[in-house]
């Protein structure tokens, strides 16, 4: 599509896409309503000029490639005619040959574009769409193999592993009974001593919950030099229990 504004410029194109550089020397032929056979070269160079300069067309070989040429005729439009005019060929005749072509070629198309666009209009393609997937058959399960296919996925289940626990049982009397009767022939005693040298879970928990309780009630002291080594079980004298 094509069109052309008047502003500060003689005129300014403004073209959606264009053909190449004839299509926009014809539209400014049209514009100005002049006649092909009778181009004034001069006033149409210089507009082309300043159209290709507004639409920044400066760097297209084609575009300016006619510039050149609409130039060269105005130069040759401006020298003085031979006294022997028989001999004289108007510089604008090849230039008019080529617009009469492509006006042509520009009309044919448009006419056969205006055809297509009216015998869509009047002669729709026929178009049937494809048939929808129908899909996979319905299933059909009787009841009886519905209950053998659900104890089939019972039985392949696997069973949970259930792990009993027993506790086992403190000794925490017993335990406080041997530290007191260790602590009563030495002032001091070591865990590991106390422990012996194969205690179970329950002996160790037994052995700890015996003497936090003998030191909470004040009869043993717990003393650690450093971290990370034994722990040394003393005997509380009466004097520091009172």
């Amino acid at each position: 599509m094509t069109s052309i504004v008047e502003t500060e410029h003689p005129f300014v194109v403004e073209l959606e896409s264009f053909s190449g550089p004839l299509d926009l020397l014809l539209t400014l032929i049209r514009a100005q309503e002049i006649e092909i056979t009778d181009i004034p070269v001069a006033k149409v160079a210089d507009q082309f000029l300043a159209a290709i300069d507004v639409l920044g067309l400066n760097d297209a070989a084609n575009y300016l490639d006619m510039a050149a040429w609409l130039m060269r005729i105005k130069v040759q439009m401006l020298l003085p005619r031979p006294f022997d005019d028989e001999d004289w060929e108007d510089p604008r005749a090849e230039l008019v040959r080529r617009l009469l072509e492509y006006q042509q070629i520009r009309e044919v198309s448009d006419w056969l574009g205006s055809q297509a666009d009216l015998r869509a209009g009047r002669y729709a393609r026929g178009w049937v769409p494809e048939a929808p997937d129908p899909g996979p058959p319905p299933v059909i399960i009787d009841l009886v193999e519905l209950q053998s296919a659900v104890e089939r996925v019972l039985e392949a289940i696997p069973q949970p592993v259930l792990h009993r626990v027993v506790a086992r049982p403190l000794d925490v009397e017993g335990a406080t009974r041997r530290i007191t009767t260790m602590l009563e022939e030495r002032a001091a005693i070591d865990l590991v001593e106390l422990l012996g040298p194969h205690p179970t879970v329950a002996d160790v928990v037994s052995v700890l919950l015996a003497l936090l309780e003998l030191a909470r009630l004040g009869r043993v002291r717990l003393v650690q030099p450093r971290p990370f080594e034994a722990m040394d079980i003393r005997r509380e004298s009466a004097h520091a229990t009172a």
